[in-house]
C-alpha cells in the first residue's frame, strides 16, 4: 500500500493529514453511519474503518457507507493512496501491517480455537508506529476488547484517542473495556466526534512542523514547561528528545481547547493535576511481556546460560532493568532465569537472581509491586508459561509470589541518583531513543561504571554504543547485546540540583537559557570568526577531547602508556606556561595569552604564543588552546636595507633576546609574587583548616562513638528486621495458601456466582456460572452484565437489586427472581449480593451469587396441588371423624360413669379388704393359736400339722392383704413432698428390722446421706421394702451385708438413660450381698406378682418391688437394678431436687 509519505516528499506540514482509524463490532454500523453523516467534506483527513465480520463473507460496506457521505468511499487495497477526504474500508479477509515503514495489507490467518484475530488492534498499532503524533483512534460499539490495546499504541505515539459513550452504544464492550484502561482522550455519542476531530486538527503538528518560525517563537515558553515540571518533579526534561517531548505537550492543548503555548504555560502553572498529568505522558510507558521474542530467545539460548555459569554459586546473579515500566520486562527476564536455572541447577542448590527493576512514574511502579495484568497484557506469553507462573486473580492475572519475590522495585532516575552496583545484567530498552546525545552518553557512562566485568548490556532496536565505543563491544548486533569493556568510567550526576525560581511569579522575559552539549560546534564557530591557528580543546581535568589542525611541533607522546592529558603530550618548556595560562583562564572566565614564550622546536628556537580561552554555554567546562608560532612571522621580515652590517644584525638578536629574557624575567617575578600570595593565602586556609580538623577529629572521634553505639542498635534492630521479615514472608505464604484454598472453593462451588466492578462490568466468574447459563469466558470477563449472552440478564429485577436495591442495603440476601433465558427456558432464583468495599471506592466490588430453585419451585408447587387435594380429602374425613367422636365422647361419656361407679365399688372392696375380710382372718388365726396351745395333747400328729397349714395360710393371707392395701393406697394417698434428713428415715426403718438383724448376724452399713425432698411416708415404705428383700434374700452361711448411701449429684455426671443433664438428682443407693439374680429379669421383677422363687424357698406376696417402683414414679425419679447372680444386688435410686415443696399432684 502506498502511503502520503510515498506520493508527497516535500516538508510542508499540509501534505502531512491526520489519519482517523475507526473500529467497529456487533452494532458499529449504524454509530459509524451517524459518525460518517457528521464529518465536513473537507475536514482536511482520511478515515480508515474496519469492523469485525467473516473473512468468507463478501463485505457490501462500501456501497453501503457511499450513501451517508459525498467524501469517496473505497475499499483498501495494495495500490490504495491514503489520501484526504476520503474514507476506507478494510476488507474482511485482510489485516493491517507495518513493513518497511510503511502499511501493508496482509492475508488474515484460518481462525484457530487458542487464538483471537483482533483487526482493530492491528489497524491502530499499525497507524500508531506510521504516523505517529497524526493517528487518531476511534472505538466504537461492539463486544470484547478489541481496540483497547491499538488505542494505547496511539496514545503512547502521541496520537489523540476516541470512545463511543456507553450510553449511546448498543454494545457497551469495547469501548467500555478502552475507557476502563484508562486510555481514551475523549468519550462521545459518535455524531459530535467529527466536531472534535476538526477542533484538535490544528493541533496535531509533526516534527516538520515543531521546527517553523511560527514554533521557534513559543521556544521560551516551552522550556519555562520544561523547568515547571523540574520543579515539580524532579526531572529534567531539557535534553529529552524535544520533537517528540512538544508532541506531547501539544497532545495536552489539544486535549484542553488550548490554542496558544503561552495559555497553556499559565494553566499549567495554576493546574497541578495538569502538571502531573503532562508529566505521565512525557514517560511513555511502552512495554510488553516477551517484547521482541527472538532477542529473548537467543538470551535463553547462549548469554543467559554463560552468565549463569560464569557466576559462582555462592553469589547472586544482579540484573538491573532501568526504565522497567510496568513491570512486563523484569518479570520476562525472572521468568527466563527461573526457567534456566530449573534445568541447569537439578540437584544442586539453586543460585539466586535478583533483579532491580527503575522507573520515572510512581503509578507504573505501583502496578509493577503488584504484578496484575489483563488478558490483552498476556498476549506474549505463552499458555504453558501463564499456566506456571501466573495465578488468575478477578478475571485477571498476577505473577505468582516465587517470581515476584526475584524483582525488586523501585521510582529511580538513573540519570541522578546513584546507580545500583556490581551488575551483571542491564536491560535498558527504549528509553535511549527519547535522549539527546549528551544523556545518551551519560547514561551509557553510567552503565559502564555499575557493570562487572564482561558484564551485559542490553537496549533496543533502534539504539547504539556509539557515542561511547571505547566502552562497550557488540555481542549481538542484531539483537543489540553489547558487553563491558575493561575502560576506565565514573559515574557522574547528570543534573545538577540548581536554585529553581518561583515559577508562577516568572515573567514571561525570564526565559532561561538552554545550554548546549556540543562543544565542537561552539569551537568551530568560534575559530572561524576569529582565527584559524592550531590548537586543542581540553576539559577540566586537561585532558585533550578535540585536536584542530596541526598541533605536532607542540605536543608529542612520550615514550609508555598513551595519554591525552595535555601537560603529559606539551613539549620541554611547555608544559609550565600551559598550566599557567589554563589556571588564569579557569579563574578569572576570561581569555588569556602569553605572548614570545621560546621553545625549541625540531633543534630550533622559536617564539611562540599560546592562547587558553573558556567556551561559553557548554554544560560543562572546555577551554580552546591555541598555539601562535610569532618566530615564523619574524623571519619573513627581511633586512631592512640589503647594505646592513652582519654585526648589526647580530646585536639586534641579542638586544631582542635581552628584552624577552627581561620581559621572561618580570613575567616570571609576577607569576612568583602570584604564586607567594596564593600559597601564604592557601597556608592560612590550611592552617585554618588544621585547626578546623583537630577539633573535627575530636568531635568525629565523639562521633564515632557515638556510631559504635548506634551501629550495635543497628544490628540489634536489622537483627529483629529479619526476624519480622521472615515472619512477615510466613505470613505471605500463608495469605498465598489462603487464597488458593478460597479460589480453589470458588472454582468448585455449585451454585453459580460472579464479581462485577462499580460499572457492572464482570471482572470474573467460577466454573458453575459457564456451565449453568452456557457462556464463555472471552464473552463474559469484561463485558457488561446486562450485555451477556445476549442481553439474557437484561431484565428489570436485576436491575432493580443491582441498581437501587444494593445502593441502599449492601448486603442483600435471598433476593427472589424468575426469568425466561434464551434456550434454558423459566429459571426461578434466589440472588444473594453483597458489596466488598475496599479502600480506595474507584475499586469497589459487587459479589453475585446464584441460587438456582427452579426444581424447588416446582416440587413446591407439585406438593401444594398435592396438599390441596390431601386438605379437601381430610376435611372430608374430618367431617366423617367429627360425627364419629361426638359418638365416641358420648359413649366415654357414659364409660366415665361407670368408672366412677367402679371406684366406688373399688373403695367400697378396700373397706371391706381392710376391715371385713381381716377380721375372719384374725378370729382363725387366733382360734388356731389356741387349739395348738390349749389342746396341743389332745390332738393327733396329723391334726396339729393341718392347723399349723391353716395358721401358715392365714398368716400368707393377712400379708397378702396388707401389701395389697399399701400398693392401692399409694395411688389414693396424698403426695406431700417434705425436706427431709434421709438418714433418719433409714434409721427408723432399720430400728424396726432389729430381731431379723440380730437373727442374722446383718450388717447395715450407712454411709454419707443427704437431704432430699420425699413423701415421707412413701419413702419409708420404699427403705422397708428394700431392706427386706436384702435381708430375706441373704446366702445361707454368710452374713447379710448391706449398704445404704445418698448423695447430691448433677445430671451432666450421669450415665443413665432417661435422666436430664440440667437437673440435680439425689442419688439413693442399696446394695447386698445376696443371693442376686440372671440380669435378664432386671425389669420383670419390678411388676405386681412377679416372684423368682417358690414360697418354699423363699415366702413372700411378689408385690414388694412393685410397690418401690410406683413409689419412685411418685418422685418423678428413675430405679436401676444391678445384679449378678450369687454376688449381690445394687438398687440406684435418682429423686430429682425440688426447688420448693409440691402440693399433691
Amino acid at each position: 500500500m502506498k502511503s502520503d509519505k510515498k506520493k508527497k516528499k516535500s516538508r510542508d506540514p499540509e501534505s502531512q493529514f491526520p489519519v482517523v482509524g475507526i473500529g467497529a463490532s456487533a452494532g458499529g454500523l449504524s454509530p459509524f453511519k451517524k459518525l460518517l453523516k457528521a464529518i465536513s467534506e473537507e475536514s482536511g483527513m482520511a478515515y480508515l474503518f474496519v469492523q469485525h465480520l467473516d473473512p468468507e463473507h463478501e463485505s457490501l460496506l462500501p456501497d453501503i457507507l457511499q450513501k451517508e457521505t459525498k467524501m469517496p468511499v473505497v475499499e483498501l487495497s495494495e495500490e490504495s493512496v491514503i489520501e484526504p477526504n476520503h474514507v476506507y474500508v478494510m476488507p474482511s479477509n485482510k489485516l493491517m501491517s507495518v513493513s518497511d515503514g510503511k502499511l501493508r495489507l496482509t492475508k488474515r490467518p484460518k481462525k484457530k480455537k487458542s487464538e483471537r484475530v483482533l483487526p482493530i488492534d492491528l489497524l491502530f498499532s499499525a497507524l500508531a508506529e506510521v504516523y505517529e503524533s497524526r493517528a487518531i483512534g476511534v472505538v466504537l460499539s461492539g463486544t470484547a476488547s478489541d481496540g483497547t490495546k491499538g488505542l494505547k499504541a496511539i496514545k503512547d505515539g502521541g496520537g489523540i484517542t476516541f470512545a463511543q459513550n456507553v450510553e449511546s452504544a448498543e454494545y457497551d464492550g469495547m469501548p467500555g473495556s478502552a475507557i476502563q484502561a484508562r486510555v481514551v482522550d475523549f468519550v462521545l455519542p459518535p455524531e459530535e466526534i467529527p466536531k472534535k476531530l476538526l477542533e484538535i486538527k490544528h493541533f496535531i503538528k509533526t516534527g516538520n512542523a515543531l521546527d517553523t518560525p511560527g514554533e521557534k517563537k513559543d521556544e521560551g515558553d516551552f522550556m519555562q514547561i520544561i523547568t515547571l515540571l523540574r520543579v515539580r518533579k524532579g526531572t529534567d526534561f531539557t535534553y529529552y528528545k524535544q520533537t517528540t517531548i512538544r508532541r506531547r505537550i501539544l497532545r495536552r492543548m489539544a486535549i484542553n481547547k488550548i490554542k496558544k503555548v503561552s495559555a497553556y504555560l499559565e494553566y499549567l502553572r495554576e493546574n497541578k493535576e495538569e502538571q502531573d498529568t503532562l508529566y505521565s505522558d512525557f514517560l511513555i510507558p511502552v512495554t510488553s511481556f516477551f517484547r521482541d521474542p527472538k532477542i529473548f530467545e537467543n538470551l535463553a539460548n547462549k548469554f543467559l546460560p554463560d552468565l549463569i555459569d560464569k557466576i559462582p554459586d555462592d553469589q547472586t546473579i544482579r540484573v538491573w532493568v532501568a526504565g522497567c515500566s510496568t513491570g512486563e520486562e523484569a518479570y520476562s527476564l525472572a521468568i527466563l532465569f527461573r526457567e534456566l536455572l530449573e534445568t541447569r541447577t537439578v540437584g544442586k542448590p539453586g543460585k539466586k537472581v535478583q533483579i532491580f527493576a527503575s522507573d520515572l512514574s510512581e503509578s507504573a511502579i505501583d502496578k509493577a509491586r503488584l504484578g496484575i495484568y489483563s488478558t490483552s497484557d498476556l498476549a506474549g506469553v505463552s499458555e504453558k508459561r501463564i499456566k506456571k507462573y501466573f495465578a488468575k486473580s478477578n478475571g485477571n492475572y498476577q505473577v505468582n509470589r516465587q517470581v515476584r519475590d526475584m524483582c525488586v522495585f523501585a521510582v529511580h532516575n538513573f540519570l541522578k541518583d546513584p546507580p545500583f552496583g556490581k551488575i551483571d545484567l542491564i536491560s535498558c530498552r527504549n528509553v535511549l531513543i527519547y535522549f539527546e546525545p549528551y544523556l545518551q552518553k551519560k547514561a551509557l557512562t553510567t552503565f559502564h561504571y555499575v557493570l562487572n566485568p564482561n558484564g551485559l548490556l542490553l537496549l533496543g532496536k533502534s539504539e547504539t554504543t556509539s557515542g561511547v565505543p571505547d566502552l562497550f563491544s557488540e555481542a549481538a548486533k542484531n539483537d543489540k547485546i553489547y558487553t563491558r569493556k575493561e575502560a576506565s568510567s565514573k559515574f557522574v550526576q547528570v543534573v545538577n540540583r540548581r536554585s529553581e525560581l518561583d515559577y508562577n511569579q516568572r515573567t514571561k522575559s525570564e526565559i532561561p537559557e538552554k545550554k548546549s552539549p556540543d562543544f565542537q560546534r561552539t569551537a568551530d564557530e568560534y575559530m572561524l570568526r576569529n582565527y584559524t591557528p592550531p590548537g586543542v580543546v581540553v576539559n577540566e581535568v586537561m585532558d585533550i577531547v578535540q585536536y584542530r589542525g596541526k598541533t605536532g611541533p607542540y605536543l608529542e607522546q612520550s615514550s609508555g602508556k598513551p595519554s591525552h592529558n595535555l601537560m603529559t603530550l606539551a613539549v620541554p618548556g611547555l608544559a609550565f606556561e600551559l598550566r599557567n595560562v589554563l589556571h588564569k583562564a579557569k579563574q578569572g572566565h576570561e581569555e588569556v595569552r602569553k605572548e614570545d614564550i621560546p621553545v625549541k622546536l625540531n633543534d630550533e628556537l622559536h617564539t611562540i604564543s599560546i592562547e587558553a580561552i573558556p567556551l561559553a554555554n557548554t554544560i560543562e567546562p572546555h577551554f580552546l588552546v591555541l598555539f601562535h608560532d610569532t618566530s615564523s612571522e619574524k623571519n619573513r621580515q627581511g633586512p631592512e636595507s640589503e647594505g646592513a652590517e652582519k654585526g648589526e644584525v647580530q646585536d639586534a638578536d641579542k638586544n631582542l633576546r635581552i628584552q624577552q629574557l627581561e620581559q621572561e624575567l618580570v613575567d616570571t617575578r609576577e607569576d612568583m609574587r602570584n604564586i607567594t600570595e596564593d600559597q601564604e593565602v592557601a597556608i592560612e586556609e590550611l592552617q585554618s583548616a588544621n585547626e578546623e580538623l583537630m577539633s573535627s577529629s575530636e568531635e568525629l572521634q565523639s562521633l564515632n562513638e557515638e556510631l559504635e553505639t548506634s551501629k550495635e542498635e543497628l544490628q540489634s534492630t536489622n537483627e529483629e528486621l529479619i526476624v519480622l521479615n521472615q515472619e512477615m514472608s510466613s505470613l505471605n505464604e500463608q495469605i498465598e495458601a489462603e487464597r488458593n484454598y478460597s479460589e480453589s472453593i470458588v472454582a468448585n462451588i455449585r451454585e453459580p456466582l460472579l464479581v462485577l466492578d462499580k460499572n457492572l462490568r464482570v471482572r470474573t466468574v467460577n466454573n458453575a456460572f459457564y456451565k449453568q447459563f452456557k457462556l464463555k469466558e472471552e464473552e463474559t470477563v469484561g463485558s457488561l452484565i446486562y450485555e451477556l449472552g445476549g442481553k439474557m440478564w437484561d431484565f428489570p429485577e436485576i436491575k432493580k437489586l443491582l441498581e437501587d436495591v444494593l445502593s441502599d442495603n449492601p448486603v442483600v440476601t435471598d433476593y427472589e427472581v424468575n426469568h425466561t433465558f434464551p434456550g434454558l427456558g423459566e429459571l426461578h432464583m434466589l440472588l444473594n449480593a453483597r458489596e466488598v468495599a475496599k479502600d480506595d471506592e474507584s475499586e469497589n466490588l459487587i459479589l453475585l451469587s446464584v441460587e438456582d430453585i427452579t426444581e424447588q419451585v416446582k416440587e413446591i408447587e407439585k406438593r401444594r396441588e398435592i396438599q390441596e387435594q390431601y386438605t379437601k380429602e381430610l376435611e372430608e374425613k374430618i367431617e366423617e371423624r367429627t360425627v364419629e367422636l361426638k359418638n365416641a365422647i358420648e359413649e366415654l361419656r357414659e364409660m366415665n360413669m361407670e368408672l366412677v361407679e367402679m371406684n366406688k365399688e373399688l373403695e367400697a372392696f378396700t373397706y371391706v379388704s381392710s376391715h371385713d375380710l381381716q377380721e375372719p382372718l384374725r378370729k382363725i388365726q387366733t382360734f388356731a393359736g389356741l387349739v395348738l396351745e390349749k389342746e396341743n395333747q389332745n390332738l393327733s400328729n396329723k391334726g396339729k400339722t393341718y392347723f399349723n397349714v391353716m395358721q401358715g395360710a392365714a398368716n400368707r393371707m393377712q400379708k397378702l392383704i396388707d401389701d395389697l392395701l399399701v400398693f392401692s393406697r399409694l395411688n389414693t394417698s396424698e403426695r406431700v413432698f417434705e425436706s427431709v434428713d434421709l438418714q433418719t428415715i433409714v434409721e427408723e426403718v432399720v430400728a424396726n428390722f432389729s430381731d431379723v438383724i440380730k437373727e442374722k448376724e446383718a450388717n447395715i452399713e450407712l454411709q454419707e446421706m443427704c437431704e432430699a425432698d420425699v413423701i415421707v411416708f412413701q419413702f419409708r415404705q420404699l427403705m422397708h421394702n428394700l431392706i427386706s428383700n436384702a435381708l430375706k434374700f441373704s446366702k445361707s452361711g454368710e452374713k447379710p451385708h448391706i449398704k445404704i448411701k445418698s448423695r447430691m449429684v448433677k445430671g451432666s455426671e450421669l450415665k443413665e438413660k432417661g435422666l436430664s443433664a440440667d437437673q440435680k438428682y439425689c442419688h439413693i443407693s442399696v446394695s447386698d450381698n445376696g443371693i442376686g439374680f440372671d440380669g435378664k429379669f432386671n425389669e420383670k421383677i419390678f411388676e405386681v406378682f412377679q416372684k423368682l422363687h417358690s414360697k418354699d424357698e423363699y415366702p413372700g406376696t411378689g408385690i414388694g418391688l412393685a410397690t418401690v417402683k410406683k413409689i419412685v414414679t411418685h418422685h418423678h425419679g428413675e430405679i436401676f437394678v444391678d445384679s449378678t447372680l450369687n454376688k449381690g444386688t445394687t438398687f440406684d435410686i435418682y429423686f430429682p431436687k425440688k426447688n420448693q415443696t409440691s402440693a399433691e399432684e
